[in-house]
Protein backbone atom coordinates (compact mmCIF):
# COMPACT_ATOMS: atom_id res chain seq x y z
CA UNK A 1 0.00 0.00 0.00
CA UNK A 2 1.01 3.34 -1.09
CA UNK A 3 1.41 6.35 1.47
CA UNK A 4 2.67 9.92 1.64
CA UNK A 5 6.07 10.67 2.27
CA UNK A 6 8.74 13.86 2.56
CA UNK A 7 12.31 12.63 1.98
CA UNK A 8 15.88 14.05 1.39
CA UNK A 9 19.28 13.33 1.03
CA UNK A 10 22.44 15.09 0.04
CA UNK A 11 24.40 13.75 -2.82
CA UNK A 12 27.98 14.68 -2.53
CA UNK A 13 29.39 14.73 -6.60
CA UNK A 14 32.73 15.58 -7.41
CA UNK A 15 33.88 17.40 -9.82
CA UNK A 16 37.14 17.52 -12.58
CA UNK A 17 36.57 21.75 -12.76
CA UNK A 18 34.72 23.54 -15.16
CA UNK A 19 32.19 20.93 -17.41
CA UNK A 20 29.10 19.23 -16.45
CA UNK A 21 28.85 16.13 -14.42
CA UNK A 22 25.86 13.60 -15.15
CA UNK A 23 24.48 12.52 -11.62
CA UNK A 24 21.43 11.03 -13.07
CA UNK A 25 22.10 7.34 -12.11
CA UNK A 26 22.37 8.51 -8.38
CA UNK A 27 19.51 10.13 -8.03
CA UNK A 28 17.37 7.64 -9.65
CA UNK A 29 19.00 4.99 -7.58
CA UNK A 30 18.23 7.44 -4.62
CA UNK A 31 14.17 7.64 -5.74
CA UNK A 32 14.30 3.28 -6.39
CA UNK A 33 15.21 3.05 -2.93
CA UNK A 34 13.22 4.96 -1.25
CA UNK A 35 10.33 2.90 -3.07
CA UNK A 36 8.97 6.45 -4.65
CA UNK A 37 5.61 5.93 -7.13
CA UNK A 38 4.60 9.06 -7.74
CA UNK A 39 5.11 12.87 -6.68
CA UNK A 40 7.70 15.28 -7.64
CA UNK A 41 11.69 15.32 -7.10
CA UNK A 42 13.40 18.57 -5.97
CA UNK A 43 17.34 18.87 -6.63
CA UNK A 44 18.87 21.80 -5.25
CA UNK A 45 22.82 22.96 -5.59
CA UNK A 46 24.30 24.40 -2.49
CA UNK A 47 26.63 26.53 -4.10
CA UNK A 48 26.55 29.78 -6.26
CA UNK A 49 29.45 28.94 -8.35
CA UNK A 50 28.05 25.90 -9.50
CA UNK A 51 24.45 25.09 -10.92
CA UNK A 52 21.95 22.57 -12.31
CA UNK A 53 20.92 21.81 -15.90
CA UNK A 54 18.59 18.80 -17.88
CA UNK A 55 20.70 18.45 -20.92
CA UNK A 56 20.77 15.87 -23.73
CA UNK A 57 23.15 12.98 -22.48
CA UNK A 58 23.51 11.54 -25.87
CA UNK A 59 25.94 13.69 -27.68
CA UNK A 60 28.88 15.08 -25.41
CA UNK A 61 29.38 18.16 -28.14
CA UNK A 62 26.39 19.56 -26.91
CA UNK A 63 27.69 20.11 -23.64
CA UNK A 64 30.78 21.25 -25.34
CA UNK A 65 29.01 23.79 -27.36
CA UNK A 66 26.89 24.82 -23.93
CA UNK A 67 30.11 25.31 -22.40
CA UNK A 68 31.42 27.66 -24.87
CA UNK A 69 28.66 30.03 -24.98
CA UNK A 70 28.35 30.21 -21.12
CA UNK A 71 32.26 31.81 -21.55
CA UNK A 72 31.40 34.00 -24.30
CA UNK A 73 28.43 35.43 -22.00
CA UNK A 74 30.58 35.42 -19.24
CA UNK A 75 34.36 35.62 -19.97
CA UNK A 76 37.08 35.79 -17.44
CA UNK A 77 38.93 38.22 -18.91
CA UNK A 78 36.88 41.06 -18.17
CA UNK A 79 37.40 43.51 -15.18
CA UNK A 80 35.12 42.67 -12.81
CA UNK A 81 34.33 44.55 -9.54
CA UNK A 82 34.60 41.04 -7.70
CA UNK A 83 37.87 39.38 -7.88
CA UNK A 84 39.18 38.29 -4.28
CA UNK A 85 38.32 34.81 -5.48
CA UNK A 86 40.33 34.60 -8.88
CA UNK A 87 39.61 35.58 -12.59
CA UNK A 88 36.97 32.36 -12.52
CA UNK A 89 35.12 33.39 -9.30
CA UNK A 90 32.50 36.45 -10.59
CA UNK A 91 32.39 34.63 -13.90
CA UNK A 92 31.05 31.58 -12.20
CA UNK A 93 28.20 33.82 -10.35
CA UNK A 94 26.80 34.55 -13.49
CA UNK A 95 27.00 31.36 -15.04
CA UNK A 96 25.28 30.12 -12.30
CA UNK A 97 22.44 32.87 -11.83
CA UNK A 98 21.71 32.32 -15.98
CA UNK A 99 21.42 28.53 -15.95
CA UNK A 100 19.76 27.00 -12.40
CA UNK A 101 20.52 26.31 -9.03
CA UNK A 102 17.20 24.24 -8.67
CA UNK A 103 15.32 21.80 -10.42
CA UNK A 104 12.01 20.33 -10.21
CA UNK A 105 11.08 16.72 -11.79
CA UNK A 106 7.67 14.84 -11.55
CA UNK A 107 8.05 11.30 -10.72
CA UNK A 108 5.77 8.78 -12.45
CA UNK A 109 5.55 4.64 -11.88
CA UNK A 110 8.89 5.04 -9.70
CA UNK A 111 10.72 6.54 -12.04
CA UNK A 112 11.75 10.55 -12.73
CA UNK A 113 9.78 11.70 -16.07
CA UNK A 114 12.72 12.23 -18.21
CA UNK A 115 12.73 12.21 -21.94
CA UNK A 116 14.85 9.78 -23.55
CA UNK A 117 17.78 11.63 -24.47
CA UNK A 118 17.50 13.73 -20.79
CA UNK A 119 19.83 13.24 -18.22
CA UNK A 120 20.66 15.70 -14.67
CA UNK A 121 23.73 17.58 -14.95
CA UNK A 122 25.81 19.35 -12.40
CA UNK A 123 27.63 22.14 -14.07
CA UNK A 124 30.69 23.44 -12.61
CA UNK A 125 31.88 26.67 -13.54
CA UNK A 126 35.18 26.89 -11.57
CA UNK A 127 38.62 25.68 -12.57
CA UNK A 128 39.88 23.69 -10.01
CA UNK A 129 38.37 20.68 -8.38
CA UNK A 130 35.04 21.16 -6.40
CA UNK A 131 33.22 18.69 -4.15
CA UNK A 132 29.37 20.36 -4.91
CA UNK A 133 26.24 19.44 -2.54
CA UNK A 134 23.38 18.31 -4.33
CA UNK A 135 20.01 17.90 -2.38
CA UNK A 136 17.59 15.57 -3.55
CA UNK A 137 14.52 16.36 -1.75
CA UNK A 138 11.78 13.88 -2.64
CA UNK A 139 7.59 14.52 -2.01
CA UNK A 140 4.88 11.69 -2.93
CA UNK A 141 3.91 8.66 -2.68
CA UNK A 142 6.24 5.34 -1.85
CA UNK A 143 5.40 2.01 -2.14
CA UNK A 144 5.00 0.08 1.42
CA UNK A 145 5.86 3.81 3.52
Amino acid sequence: MAAWIEASHVLNVPTRGKGFVDFTRPAAEWLDGLGAEGGLLTVFVRHTSASLTIQENADPNVRVDLLDALERLAPEDRSYAHREEGPDDMPSHIKSMLTSVSLSIPVRDGAMTLGTWQGLYLVEHRAAPHRRQVVLSFIGRAAGA
